[in-house]
């Protein structure tokens, strides 16, 4: 422990008088030191709250005998960098979080740590981080956005989206626009459907490491900042008992985390997400895992992007203990899963109705699902041989064949849908935007909402080795494996070729006979990378497959 090679011996001198310098005792050495790992940005409204939770935790770290150590961490926002160059940047920033907690917990030797996220790459960098590092550990999260309001009708950041495409169509006024655009973020806090960041936050809460209720709160709610404390106290009692994240993060956990994002109808790239953190933490998970369990999970919350309700909605209905409990009841949950109270999931959940509460219509109850199984299938086919990821709650289609319109950048298509080039029974065909050939494996939000706005979004397909927003919808398919840049088939396709997207029967396919595929592949050459300097350069030359998670240390 830190705390112990601080206070032991006399060659630990210049560490205690350093830490003098900055104000500590004699009766601090003695005391646990904890790192809290501060996410606090004022670029996106996801963390710019976050300090307020920083000071709420670090004095209940002194109440309760620990000696806290604050330092910070990157973040970047997805909806403002989205659409653009800068969206590179996004799943490299997971990395770069996960690498920056473990570089200083490593450094500094730290016993414990808490960590503070709000934005979509905050929760699965500190996720991996934690499972390296393997000191105790807790999440704090920064909380949800509340809706906006326009018009009687309630309002999120996808919203803005899909208004784009509306006018694009001439659905809806300039003047409308704006006032959409002004009205769908009120404050403070995370995007408010189950996106990407509720869904983590979701699956830090089902996998036992933030507490109870926490995922689901309000940024600006003052239980939230209660909470955070109350985090603090928590993870005292952790250090006590030596417990650790890996013996939190088992196969029961993810498996756990795996019911509950199925359940929420969670975004598409807990996938990507929850792959990379089993990376981290040594244990076996792919992609047949996710299709497994979600055979026999229902959705269970009808939650915005495909359905009608926010974040907000959910914790007023009982949040995701009231979620898990179902699940528990019905035996698609492990509730010997240990979390960082020290009590197992069943023990967490006593307190909980066995049913949803009556007068509410976000969670249903285990008889009357949203959709009788989950809604993140995993296609596979010659297009995807090793893979790939499709959200198909709320759909009226779930299966098309059409010929490929191919576009080699998000910006390529996007032009072309607000330019009414795209037609109903086309397949959009998105590439080189997948972990390397991107590089960063861009979200496709702005293509999606696009089409949507355009009323297209049930008979329009599209499929990329890219990534999806959280709030995306549609008849999409993203993280197609193997990627463009690496000789993926999806490398290959030609303008016209007929191609088929078939969620029931988990079928991606380019249709085409296998002589002239051959013959192409023959034609095809290795890209040459798009960065050769700088983070991108790095990430491009070290990421694995999508279907691996898109980790950057070790095959």
């Amino acid at each position: 422990m830190r705390s112990q090679l601080i206070k032991d011996g006399p060659e630990r001198s210049p560490n205690r008088s350093m830490l003098r310098a900055i104000g500590y005792t004699d009766e601090d050495f003695k005391k646990p030191f904890v790192g809290i790992a501060n996410a606090h940005s004022t670029t996106t409204p996801c963390n710019a709250g976050l300090q307020v939770l920083v000071n709420r935790a670090e004095a209940a770290c002194r109440e309760v005998g620990l000696v806290p150590q604050t330092f910070g961490t990157p973040t970047v926002s997805d909806a403002i960098s989205m659409g653009t160059v800068g969206m590179k940047y996004s799943l490299v920033s997971r990395e770069v979080i996960a690498d920056a907690i473990e570089t200083v917990c490593g450094a500094e030797r730290l016993d414990a740590v808490l960590i503070v996220g709000g934005c979509d790459k905050n929760m699965p960098g500190a996720m991996i981080a934690m499972a390296r590092l393997d000191i105790p550990a807790v999440f704090v999260y920064g909380g949800t956005i509340k809706p906006g309001h326009l018009d009687g009708r309630d309002l999120t950041i996808v919203s803005a989206f899909e208004a784009v495409g509306q006018w694009s169509q001439k659905k809806i006024t300039t003047e409308e626009l704006g006032r959409i655009e002004r009205a769908a973020c009120p404050g403070a806090g995370s995007c408010g459907g189950m996106f990407t960041a509720n869904t983590m936050s979701s699956v830090i809460e089902a996998m036992g490491l933030s507490l109870p209720h926490s995922s689901t709160m309000a940024a600006v709610d003052e239980e939230k900042a209660d909470s955070a404390a109350e985090s603090a106290r928590v993870l005292a009692r952790a250090i006590a008992s030596n417990l650790t994240p890996r013996k939190i993060m088992t196969r029961k956990a993810f498996e756990n985390a795996i019911a509950v994002v199925m359940a929420l109808g969670g975004s598409t790239n807990a996938v990507l997400h929850l792959l990379a953190i089993a990376h981290s933490a040594e244990v076996a998970l792919t992609l047949d895992d996710f299709e497994a369990i979600r055979a026999r999970v229902p959705v269970l919350c009808d939650l915005s992007p495909s359905g009608r309700y926010a974040t907000t909605d959910l914790h007023r209905a009982g949040g995701v203990p009231q979620v898990m409990k179902i699940l528990l009841e019905h035996g698609v949950l492990h509730g010997d899963a240990l979390t960082i109270s020290g009590k197992t999931i069943a023990e967490s959940l006593v307190g909980v109705a066995s049913e949803p509460p009556s007068g509410q219509d976000v969670i249903r109850s285990w008889s009357r699902p949203v959709h009788a199984q989950g809604h993140l299938a995993i296609l596979r086919g010659n297009l995807a041989e090793e893979g790939s990821v499709a959200k198909i709650s709320g759909l009226k289609t779930i299966k098309m064949t059409g010929p490929a319109r191919v576009f080699e950048s998000e910006e390529e298509s996007l032009t072309a849908i607000l330019a009414g080039k795209i037609r109903p029974g086309d397949v959009v065909v998105i590439r080189h935007e997948g972990p390397r050939g991107g590089p960063g494996m861009r979200e496709m939000l702005a293509p999606t909402s696009a089409l949507m706005g355009a009323g297209l979004g049930e008979s329009v397909g599209l499929i990329t080795d890219g990534r999806f927003s959280g709030a995306t919808h549609g008849l999409v398919v993203g993280h197609v494996s193997p990627e463009a840049a690496t000789g993926g088939l999806i490398g290959l396709v030609h303008e016209g070729d007929s191609v088929t997207v078939d969620a029931e029967a988990r079928l991606l396919s380019l249709n085409v006979p296998e002589a002239e595929i051959s013959k192409r592949r023959a034609a095809w050459k290795t890209p040459a990378p798009r960065f050769t300097r700088g983070v991108l350069a790095k990430y491009a030359r070290v990421v694995s497959s999508a279907s691996r998670g898109a980790v950057t240390d070790g095959e």
